[in-house]
C-alpha cells in the first residue's frame, strides 16, 4: 500500500496514514523504516515550522510500481471469487 500511495508522489506521514486507511501509526512507521532499510523510501526532512518529513520512492523502490501494479489489477478481478471461497470456508467452521 505505501508503494502504491508514493508511485503517485511524494507524501507527508500524515497524508501516508490517511491515504491508506485501517494501518496504526506503529505499523506504518516499522513499515517506512523498514522499506527505508531496504533503500525502497527515502525520508527527507523539511526545515520548515513545524518541521515536514516527506517520503518519496527511491529509483529502486519505483521498480515496485509496475509487479504490484499487476498484483492489484488481479485481486481487484477476483475480489468477489476471493471473498465467495473465504465464506465457503468459514461456513464450514461453524458447522
Amino acid at each position: 500500500m505505501v508503494v502504491c500511495v508514493l508511485a503517485t508522489g511524494p507524501a507527508h506521514y500524515g497524508e501516508l496514514r490517511r491515504r491508506i486507511g485501517g494501518i496504526s501509526g506503529k505499523m506504518l512507521t516499522q513499515t517506512l523504516r523498514g522499506m527505508k532499510r531496504d533503500g525502497l523510501v527515502v525520508r527527507t526532512a523539511r526545515a520548515t515550522r513545524p518541521p515536514r518529513v516527506e517520503y518519496a520512492l527511491t529509483p529502486l523502490g519505483e521498480t515496485l510500481v509496475g509487479p504490484l501494479s499487476g498484483i492489484l489489477a488481479w485481486a481487484e478481478a477476483h475480489f468477489s471469487e476471493v471473498d465467495e471461497a473465504r465464506a465457503s470456508f468459514d461456513r464450514g467452521f461453524s458447522s
